[in-house]
């Protein structure tokens, strides 16, 4: 491989691992080549860049990055998906993938800020809801207090108009 091609290649990673919030690296020894192109249409679709790396660049474009975590995966053959906008696709997708198709691939960690994460952090990571449904309970656990004060405030009121429409009965059949 010439110099320039393997310094633009350094430069591609390096800009790839700094612009990322979440790199999940992943062992892909032993997929299909039709698995691994399904593979990518899938987390293509999801926004997610997923990259089959040579470790020798990847360290370079990891120290260019400032994300040294990362240097912790680098062994054996890999590969990487990087997630830009939400942390959980990129996870859920690739959990996703292995569960559904039976996948030999492997996720053997990755980096989140300046954090490493494990394959179990991945795997929580995955499990968590989506962004709308956490909205969505954090709204619901807001209300909560909200509608519970309306009830307690508008039961005496409620008592007192039951009252008065019992008298009007009373009154109107006696």
């Amino acid at each position: 491989m010439l110099r320039e091609r393997k310094d633009q290649i350094i430069n591609e990673l390096a800009d790839s691992l700094s612009r990322c919030s979440i790199a999940i690296a992943t062992d892909y020894r032993g997929l299909s080549a039709k698995e691994m192109v399904q593979l990518r249409r899938r987390l293509t679709e999801l926004g997610v860049e997923y990259r089959v790396v040579k470790n020798t660049l990847t360290r370079f474009a990891v120290e260019k990055a400032g994300r040294k975590q990362l240097e912790a995966l680098l062994a054996g053959p890999l590969a990487i998906a990087f997630g830009y906008d939400d942390v959980i696709r990129p996870a859920q997708a690739l959990s996703e993938h292995i569960r559904s198709f039976g996948s030999v691939l492997q996720i053997k960690g990755g980096v989140m800020g300046d954090r490493l994460l494990t394959p179990e952090d991945i795997s929580t990571i995955a499990a968590t809801p989506p962004r709308d449904v956490l909205i969505s309970q954090l709204v619901g656990q807001l209300e909560a207090p909200l509608r519970a004060l309306h009830n307690v405030l508008s039961a005496p009121l409620q008592g007192f108009l039951n009252v008065i429409q019992a008298r009007v009965q009373q009154v109107e059949g006696g």
